[in-house]
């Protein structure tokens, strides 16, 4: 049988069964500072799977001149948002927030979603992240997504980044506690879905809510089971 090509994110991914034993480090970042790149910024989003509310996008540029505070965010536990407690995000943004030297954050509305498909949507509100930073980047590490077509910056784009690369996990917390609190306020705004407790994915309570009130403004209707609903 003839061998297929391997690509280069599966070279550099963990295998799936060791991802909660997988700390991210700064290899990648490595490799574009030994290119000349200095300002690298790591992007990542939230909610992509969820059935109402914005899919919520970061980016980050963190100082790999400074290498201390670097080791200070490692110690501290800064990994993929989703191998962590809630508590644990929310402990670590002000952590990250002091260490970086820009964070963007962009989204897309249910709206979009539903127009453009979640993939264009995702792509925008990173694009909408990076356009934030202050300064810009001079290179992209992303998880999973590839943003040629958004943006012609020297870029690496791979599946599980945010167990990979410090500056995307960092991305990826910054990213779950901006979607979570907006999720906060849509519950406010929505009352009786419970989006402040499931922030909009398809737990059974949800289904539940969904069945009792119908479908809201804040709901994506192209996905399947809410468009069952309609």
């Amino acid at each position: 049988m003839k061998g297929r090509r391997i690509k280069e994110e599966e070279r550099t991914r963990p295998p799936f069964c060791s991802l909660l034993l997988f700390m991210p480090d700064l290899t990648l970042e490595t490799e574009f500072c030994s290119k000349g790149y200095r300002l690298i910024a790591g992007i990542d989003e939230a909610g992509r799977g969820a059935w109402a509310g914005p899919v919520v996008a970061a980016a980050i540029i963190l100082p790999l001149d400074q290498p201390e505070r670097l080791q200070s965010l490692i110690a501290a536990g800064v990994n993929d948002s989703k191998q962590l407690t809630a508590h644990q995000r929310l402990r670590l943004v002000p952590m990250i927030e002091a260490a970086a030297v820009a964070i963007g954050v962009g989204g897309a509305s249910p709206y979009q979603i539903d127009r453009e498909g979640i993939v264009p949507a995702t792509k925008a509100a990173m694009e909408r992240a990076i356009a934030m930073l202050a300064p810009q980047p001079q290179a992209l590490l992303i998880d999973a997504v590839n943003l040629q077509s958004f943006i012609s910056l020297p870029q690496r784009s791979l599946n599980y980044g945010d167990s990979i690369s410090l500056s995307i996990a960092a991305a990826s917390i910054i990213a779950k506690v901006s979607r979570d609190q907006w999720m906060c306020g849509l519950d406010a705004r929505h009352p009786g879905y419970g989006f402040a407790r499931h922030k909009g994915y398809g737990t059974r309570a949800h289904q539940l809510a969904l069945k009792t009130l119908g479908v809201s403004e804040a709901h994506r209707k192209s996905y399947a089971p809410i468009a069952r609903l309609m």
